[in-house]
């Protein structure tokens, strides 16, 4: 388990024991991070990813509260994972979109242009510089888009680009959550790149699969995880 997640599950301890109510405001940062044990680092992470869960609410100039969920509704994982689908739903939208991306892949493999790969580099390039999980997954979907248009397949583009707006939260929470899990697909896409420009379609099949994969093998534990506590 990684330090964030750790946080984030001190958090939600705190609020299903009552030691916050709904409405209350979270401690000064460096006191909680203190009574956490936590590095105030890993506490931001924690409130990012609990924030974009709806639990807590960052409210500009005013700090974070807890919002008005029940405390025992955290204890539910429906009402906790309900942006990942907790009756696996989502995972299999990453299965259709794991078969999706190997195929357009192998197409963008064998279609893409000198101009193209030139602004799929350039993405690979900008992946360093993102500052924030968002950011990173900004990036990546526009990684994955450029390779839909090098597909020269306009439907099986815009039937992957469909699957972009319910996995974007997902990716968001992998990334605050995971350790290495940017690291990660920074390597991916470097690999995938690499197989495009060498015009290679059966390795970039190989590449798009493991890298979906990847997603599928973290959700599928994060949801046994959520289950398990709720049990």
């Amino acid at each position: 388990m990684s330090v964030t997640q750790s946080a984030i599950d001190e958090i939600k301890a705190m609020i299903i024991r009552g030691e916050l109510g709904a409405g209350d405001r979270l401690p000064k940062e460096a006191d909680l991070a203190a009574r956490l044990g936590l590095s105030r680092n890993s506490l931001r992470e924690a409130v990012r990813a609990l924030t974009l869960a709806g639990i807590l609410e960052a409210r500009q100039g005013d700090g974070t509260y807890v919002t008005s969920l029940e405390p025992r509704m955290l204890l539910e994982p429906l009402t906790f994972m309900a942006d990942f689908h907790a009756d696996r739903t989502l995972l299999h939208v990453l299965e259709v979109r794991r078969i999706l991306e190997a195929s357009v892949a192998a197409l963008a493999a064998q279609y893409i242009t000198d101009e193209e790969l030139a602004e799929l580099r350039a993405v690979v390039d900008e992946m360093d510089a993102c500052e924030t999980v968002e950011a990173f997954v900004a990036n990546d979907l526009r990684f994955h888009r450029i390779i839909g248009a090098a597909s020269r397949n306009p439907i099986l583009a815009s039937v992957l680009e469909s699957f972009s707006t319910p996995l974007s939260r997902t990716r968001v929470w992998r990334g605050v959550t995971q350790a290495n899990a940017i690291d990660q697909t920074k390597a991916q896409h470097e690999a995938l790149y690499d197989a495009l420009a060498h015009r290679r379609p059966d390795v970039a099949r190989a590449m798009a699969t493991a890298h979906i994969a990847g997603v599928e093998s973290w959700l599928e534990n994060a949801l046994d995880r959520v289950a398990a506590n709720g049990s």
